[in-house]
């Protein structure tokens, strides 16, 4: 297992290394770093929980043209040819293709304590600090507008709804506020909470400096 996480790691961060979207080597291995701590605390597969982190944005839907189930079928290539047990490689699949947040109206299905780990992991890496610098470093990737006070936020109740992106500061609103109430682990909770602190207390700056002298 030790020989087959390497092999992923060193690929992963050839793969990823010089990405500019926010998705980076750099996020997924603080997602790695993050899971292995929620570990810690709320146990699961050790073996399980690195391998999906490590593999959890081999494709993601946001850069292979909405195909939600493709990173699973690339993870499990990946884990074949390493000879990872298919116990292993059925529980990894699946929780690449849960893994990722498919509308704030859209319920999740992550079921397994190693997918739901992972799966806060990422979302923790997706709020506070660096999710605000990751979320404008998206937006600004596909031309998508800083803010438009004249768009206001919408509920998305389907995948397909919700990748019809508007501008960032909606993003906040659509997902990256409501991720702590997602959040699976007590422990991701609690980390959660305080990041969320950070961007709602980004957000009256940003406010404050867009409505300067009005």
């Amino acid at each position: 297992m030790k020989s087959a996480i390497k092999s992923i790691e060193k690929f992963i961060e050839e793969k990823f290394k010089n990405e500019g979207t926010g998705h980076d080597w750099f996020h997924i291995d603080r997602v790695r770093r993050l899971s292995l701590y929620i570990s810690n605390k709320e146990g699961g597969n050790k073996g399980i929980i690195e391998m999906a982190a490590l593999l959890h944005d081999i494709s993601d839907h946001k850069f292979n043209g909405g195909d939600f189930e493709k990173g699973g079928k690339e993870a499990s290539a990946i884990l074949e040819k390493l000879k990872v047990e298919n116990e292993f490689i059925e529980k990894i699949t699946a929780i690449v293709n849960a893994i990722s947040f498919k509308g704030n109206g859209v319920v999740d299905n992550m079921t397994s304590l190693e997918g739901q780990i992972v799966q806060d992991a990422d979302r923790l890496d997706a709020i506070g600090a660096i999710g605000i610098a990751r979320t404008f470093a998206y937006g600004g990737s596909v031309n998508q507008p800083i803010y438009d006070p004249n768009i206001k936020p919408t509920n998305h109740n389907s995948k397909e709804a919700y990748q019809k992106r508007t501008h960032t500061i909606n993003h906040f609103y659509e997902k990256l506020l409501i991720l702590e109430e997602r959040m699976h682990t007590k422990t991701a909770k609690a980390i959660a909470k305080e990041r969320t602190q950070m961007m709602l207390n980004y957000l009256d700056a940003f406010y404050k400096e867009w409505n300067f002298n009005k």
